[in-house]
């Protein structure tokens, strides 16, 4: 073998100043900020402002990987805040970059030889912005990808947009961030990635304690803006806000950097937390469970149990035979719901204790006999297999690929679930006309509309063979968009309406079911609700 020269030497001896510099775990001081290395065998490498606690670089591998024009932070920017960084546990195990203002607490935590940012942010108010979130803002051309859905929320090279200046027209397509949402039941993890290694960086969020809008609540994860790809945890947000904000510590959440694919909040470990010294943290020890049977869900249907109050939400799916066991929640008096898939069956309270199991069981009695006449779709708590249910969580309903809205007919016995519509539009579908024979009058009957969400005001108001049933009163008021942004779930409303006796005949009938509001609007923005199921029963 060949003598190095002295260049190759030279050369080597950087390399391993280098390497040597990325392994170092520990933090300086350099122009304004707190430069943290993590010490991993994968370099993460990233920089924290002192004056407003912005992240301004983020290296990984030696890739910079932040966007320079937008940085990455706590909402849009805590614009300033007292910063700190400290190390704790001794020198090697983990640093905490701490955020301060009036009325939050930001936590930036590192953990020795992890490619991670473990997050977490103490809140005593709803911030001014109106949402509470971390967004990292990242580089397109290192990080051009989304996962798990793909280019429904990419919307880079964009030409028009549909409404407002949030959902965009891409190659003759809708795509919207809010279009890269997942139930928080569902959240595992989601990534923005990229590179010839295919570099991930995923946000994971074990828990969402302090987040409001329950177990099927859904926001945006991801979104590949063209000038930077932001990847986001929403906490706070009046998306389809059905429910008052929590305050509180929200997280921990984290921030991992992976180039061996999509890690999974499953093999997260946080018990750790308590070490680093957070406000609002509450350990296992100061927690309690709840465990018991859940029954009376419809057979092939999912059993959820929910619990919640002004300080927390938790939830639970059932096993096969109605079992549930809670996750380790705060101590405190809390509102228990029974859910098949996502329709509430049954509600009840319960109190947990630190350091006890109590056994609780919920019944449901939503799913007692009676006589049905005809049923359209299932009281799942979705609009399940109506038409453009399909479709409808990753595009607007505006979309060249959705099937046309209607006015549509149904009829009972014949036509497909999917000639039913799963919205009724005041100006684009309204009403919807069901067509149906009935072999002797039945008498007085009830017709039930289970909805899921109504925007604008709008409630269903039927027309039964020329009788007008009653107008019902206005539904409780979500100030925001919902299905045009890929959102289905508010407070569920359920109608019943008493079709006297005589108004029903032997032979063909024919009932209407009109959108009614004290609103106007045009095309897709008209007052509008969302089908849950239908039922004319006695």
């Amino acid at each position: 073998m060949e003598p190095k020269s002295v260049f190759q030497l030279a050369v080597l001896s950087l390399l391993s100043f280098v390497s040597g510099a990325y392994a170092a775990f520990g933090y300086t001081s350099s122009g304004g900020n707190y430069v943290v290395d993590a010490g991993s065998a994968n370099p993460l490498i990233f920089s924290v402002s002192q004056s407003n606690c912005d992240i301004r670089s983020i290296k990984y591998r030696g890739t910079e990987l932040q966007y320079g024009s937008q940085f990455t932070h706590i909402n849009s920017g805590l614009g300033s805040a007292t910063v700190s960084i400290s190390q704790i546990n001794g020198s090697n195990k983990y640093i905490k970059v701490t955020c301060v203002t009036s009325t939050l607490t930001h936590y930036i935590v590192v953990r020795a030889g992890d490619s991670s940012m473990f997050l977490a942010t103490y809140i005593t108010a709803q911030p001014s912005i109106g949402e509470l979130r971390w967004i990292a803002r990242l580089l397109p051309d290192k990080l051009p990808g989304e996962y798990p859905y793909g280019e429904v929320s990419n919307t880079q090279s964009s030409t028009s947009t549909v409404e407002g200046s949030d959902v965009f027209v891409v190659n003759g397509q809708t795509r919207s961030k809010f279009y890269s949402s997942t139930r928080f039941i569902d959240e595992d993890s989601h990534c923005v990635f990229g590179g010839s290694d295919l570099m991930h960086v995923c946000i994971m969020t074990p828990q969402q304690e302090s987040s409001s809008g329950g177990p099927f609540f859904r926001d945006i994860n991801s979104n590949n803006a063209g000038a930077s790809t932001n990847l986001y945890n929403y906490m706070n947000s009046g998306h389809v806000q059905t429910e008052p904000y929590r305050m509180g510590l929200h997280g921990p959440y984290i921030m991992q950097f992976s180039r061996s694919g999509i890690p999974s909040v499953k093999n997260v470990d946080v018990s750790w937390f308590g070490e680093v010294g957070v406000t609002g943290w509450v350990p296992p020890s100061g927690r309690g469970r709840v465990t018991g049977t859940a029954s009376g869900v419809q057979s092939g249907m999912e059993g959820v149990v929910h619990w919640f109050n002004s300080a927390a939400q938790y939830w639970a799916r059932t096993s096969s035979n109605g079992a549930f066991t809670s996750p380790l929640m705060k101590p405190g008096t809390y509102t228990m719901v029974l859910y098949q898939t996502e329709f509430k069956i049954a509600t009840s309270t319960v109190t947990v204790t630190a350091g006890q199991t109590r056994s609780q069981n919920i019944a449901g009695t939503f799913n007692t006999s009676r006589n049905t006449l005809w049923q359209i779709g299932q009281y799942d708590g979705q609009p399940t297999g109506f038409r453009n249910a399909d479709k409808f969580l990753r595009m607007h309903p505006s979309d060249s690929r959705m099937s046309n809205w209607g006015p549509l007919t149904y009829k009972v016995g014949s036509s497909p679930l999917t000639d039913f519509p799963m919205a009724v539009f005041q100006s684009v579908n309204n009403p919807v006309t069901i067509r149906f024979n009935l072999g002797s009058a039945p008498g007085a009957a009830t017709l039930r509309i289970a909805t899921t969400l109504s925007f604008a005001g709008s409630r269903p108001q039927i027309n039964v063979n020329g009788w007008s049933g009653p107008a019902p009163s206005a539904p409780a008021k979500i100030d925001s968009r919902g299905v045009t942004r890929g959102a289905y779930r508010g407070h569920g409303e359920v109608y019943t309406v008493a079709i006297p006796t005589g108004k029903l005949v032997a032979g063909s009938n024919t009932i209407t079911i009109s959108s009614i509001s004290g609103s106007s609007g045009t095309t897709f923005l008209s007052p509008n609700f969302i089908f849950d199921a239908v039922e004319l029963f006695q």
